[in-house]
Formats: C-alpha cells, structure tokens, sequence
C-alpha cells in the first residue's frame, strides 16, 4: 500500500508542486493552492466517525467539485471517506496505507489538475497524453 513517499514522489513530479509543512503537518501546493495534505483526525473528527475511525495516517485530496467528491466516496469507500469539518467542501479524506499507489497516483493527479492554473493544467494533460 502507499505511504508518505509515495505520496511526496507523486506530487512534486506535477509541474509547479511545492512541499510546505505546516503546523508540522506537510501539504503540496501549486501555485500556493493546496491540493493534497496530510491530514491526522481532529477529536471532533474522531467524534462523529466513532468506531469507524482509522487509525493510520490520513491524506487530505481536494476534488473539482461536490459532485466528485460525492462519486469518489460512493465508488472507493474502502480508502475514501469524509467528516462534517468537510461538509460543503470539495475534499475527501484517504486511508493513505489502505490505497493501492496507482489509485493514490490518480488521485494526486486530479487534485493538482483541480488546483493548477488552466493553462498549466492543459499544457501537462496535452504533455502527458
């Protein structure tokens, strides 16, 4: 499964990605828009998820939309979940060592594709295939 290596390999071969940390807590960037971070559950967090809260490290993804993001959790509950910090927020919340690494690569992409300015967005999508 996928870990935070893979994680930062990811990101920051994205054209324009930077690595930041704060509050000791890492995030990428590009263009200073945030796009993937980590993540640890909040104790209002573990609140409303009760049981069903993971234990293991946590990636924040931001998605185009509500409307993706409500696809994503529908179609990968197994590694995608949300809290009611995210209500109204396009995000979703990865069980980062329950994620296959190509599944976690996809998911890094279409984040930064999300966040990264247009044309720089076009220019990889037509570099890339």
């Amino acid at each position: 499964m996928a870990g935070w290596d893979d994680v930062r390999r990811i990101a920051l071969a994205l054209p324009e990605a930077t690595e930041v940390t704060s509050r000791d807590l890492r995030q990428w960037r590009v263009k200073d828009k945030l796009f993937v971070w980590e993540r640890p559950l909040r104790r209002s967090d573990l609140e409303a998820l009760g049981d069903s809260a993971p234990t293991g490290p946590i990636l924040g993804v931001r998605v185009e939309h509500l409307v993706a993001k409500e696809t994503l959790l529908a179609s990968e509950p197994d590694v995608t979940f949300t809290t009611p910090h995210f209500d109204g927020y396009p995000a979703v919340l990865v069980e980062l060592d329950k994620i296959a690494p190509a599944a976690l690569e996809e998911l890094v992409v279409e984040a930064w594709l999300a966040r990264a300015p247009k044309r720089l967005a076009d220019a990889y999508l037509e570099s890339s295939g």
